[in-house]
């Protein structure tokens, strides 16, 4: 077995290990924040890391009405003119914590005074070095060189903390059914989804609210593992315009677990189906109408991403593997891009 799929295995015990050696920090870190909130967040992250801060943005906004920005590294290290960040919460996500440019917002909002958080899976690193506060992965090493663990590990760091800033306990309850969910969610199969797709060039990847980071992880995923031009969007984003892409030679794979963003789904796919685009749909609801289904194991829509992505990575993953590539080192890339 590949180092990947051995990582891909290991995400329920992961999750598990970071909620238990976690939580405690993180409440009372939230607990600090409840006198003085945030005004406002700021998030900095690269590849991966940065599809979870597309969910951070979401869940924080959605759990804590907390209005959320992405951060523009480039401000703080190519133009040396860092943005005031007066009642900014400030959170870097990196695995590593290595890449210089993330490094640099944490750093220049801890030097301004503000809250920073560092989520990362070595707590010696510079980011986390440069954060007032460190939220560990705990994931051990991860070698493949595409982010599995550490993926799903972040998500559930960023879901820990709005759960504690919500100030709801339900959520927590909630958030400790999710390592059961995603050993569940290992279980089903991919194969079908993959022998559609083996010959595939190019694709369109669709997801919504706390899903359009997982549409932006499936296409990376498949981009890095397979060459396949992968390209995410929302479906209204898709829907105005860039549909024209949509055809034989260009198929659309659909995340639309249970939840408010499941409407307008049906008239994506209506549409898909007109242009003779073959569709992949990962969806709890069985009667969604795609030429391949990947099965969602039904869970709270605000933590679905940590189920909706494990098709995402077994998909990419089988896909790799039928055409031939390495899927620990594809294409030659590196596991830490240390970008300024």
């Amino acid at each position: 077995m590949s180092l990947l799929r051995e990582e891909i295995a290991e995400q329920p015990a992961v999750i598990e290990r970071l909620l238990e050696r976690e939580w405690t920090a993180i409440a009372a870190l939230a607990k600090t924040l409840y006198d003085a909130p945030p005004r406002f967040a700021v998030l900095a992250a690269r590849g991966s890391s940065d599809n979870v801060a597309r969910y951070a943005q979401h869940v924080l906004g959605h759990l804590c009405r907390i209005p959320v920005a992405l951060a523009s590294p480039s401000l703080h290290t190519l133009y040396g003119t860092p943005p005031r960040l007066d009642g900014a919460l400030v959170i870097g996500i990196s695995q590593s914590g290595a890449s210089p440019d993330v490094t640099a917002v944490v750093r220049d909002a801890t030097e301004q005074g503000q809250t920073t958080i560092a989520i990362t899976n070595d707590p010696g690193s510079p980011m986390a070095q440069a954060a007032r506060h460190v939220i560990a992965l705990h994931t051990g090493p991860e070698r493949s060189v595409a982010a599995t663990k550490t993926y799903t590990a972040s998500l559930a760091a960023v879901a820990a903390l709005a759960a504690a800033l919500a100030r709801a306990p339900h959520l927590r309850d909630e958030l400790r059914q999710a390592p059961e969910a995603v050993a569940r969610q290992l279980d089903q199969p991919t194969e079908e989804a993959a022998a559609l797709a083996t010959d595939w060039q190019r694709c369109a990847v669709v997801g919504r609210g706390a899903n359009y980071g997982t549409a932006f992880e499936a296409a990376l995923k498949i981009k890095e593992l397979t060459g396949i031009a992968a390209e995410p969007y929302s479906p209204p984003d898709l829907m105005h315009g860039p549909i024209a892409v949509l055809g034989p030679d260009h198929p659309l794979l659909v995340f639309a677990p249970d939840g408010v963003t499941r409407r307008g789904i049906d008239e994506l796919l209506a549409e898909a189906r007109a242009r003779r685009a073959p569709t992949v749909v990962a969806s709890t609801d069985s009667n969604l109408a795609g030429d391949a289904r990947l099965a969602l194991v039904p869970i709270e829509e605000w933590l679905s991403p940590l189920i909706a992505v494990i098709p995402a990575q077994k998909l990419a993953a089988e896909l790799a593997e039928r055409r031939g590539v390495d899927v620990d080192q594809p294409f030659g890339l590196s596991k830490v891009t240390r970008t300024t």
